[in-house]
């Protein structure tokens, strides 16, 4: 019991750094926020801050990464007998449910802000090395749910690879789309037309 009351607080301290450090890079500027800044919004000490993230930029990208987490997990838990692709749709949004405002369009100001906080570097290479630890993790997950071997077989290296390439589509979409759309439905249709084996749209749609 107070093993897991213990685990809670860590994560309920790790969540209010990583929101916490998105919120300033938004609000302020990525450069303009230091470590010891993001401490003193999430009410911690700066050493706490250190305990967890090495820096702002892994701060930030935690959140994909928890959410990456997720849905290999959900993934695990969908229903032995459900389609595979429509597990893995349901696996993709439930941690973007879960958080909420996925459905509904985002505020024009936040977005725009939003895209010069992901356009800095040290940012992006963070990402990229997150990217490939989900990638790992999903396809285990993926190599469980089929009967393969996530370390011999390519087809769930590949699906891994296909569904975090959907997913970052649908985020780019998401963030340059003008007027401003749900996520939820843009990362509904990337997962669909991965299913569907991304047919020609110049073709009709036929394949």
């Amino acid at each position: 019991m107070q093993d897991g009351l213990r685990e809670r607080k860590k994560q309920q301290t790790r969540r209010a750094l990583r929101d916490a450090a998105l919120h300033l890079a938004v609000t302020r500027g990525l450069s303009h926020v230091r470590a010891d800044d993001i401490a003193e919004a999430a009410g911690v000490a700066p050493r706490t801050f250190r305990n967890y993230f090495a820096n702002k930029y892994e701060a930030i990208v935690d959140r994909h990464v928890d959410r990456s987490g997720r849905t290999a997990a959900e993934l695990r838990a969908r229903p032995a007998g459900e389609p595979l692709w429509e597990a893995l749709e349901r696996a993709v949004l439930a941690p973007f449910l879960a958080d909420g405002r996925v459905e509904r369009a985002p505020d024009p100001d936040r977005m725009a802000a939003l895209r010069l906080v992901l356009a800095e570097p040290a940012l992006q290479a963070e990402m990229v090395k997150a990217r490939l630890d989900a990638d790992r993790e999903l396809a285990r997950a993926v190599a469980d749910r089929t009967g393969t071997d996530a370390e011999a077989d390519l087809y769930p290296v590949l699906v891994a690879a296909a569904v975090a390439a959907a997913g970052a589509a649908a985020m780019t979409r998401w963030l340059w789309s003008d007027p401003p759309v749900p996520l939820a439905a843009l990362l509904t249709e990337a997962i669909r037309a991965l299913e569907a084996g991304l047919p020609d749209p110049s073709a009709g749609g036929g394949r």
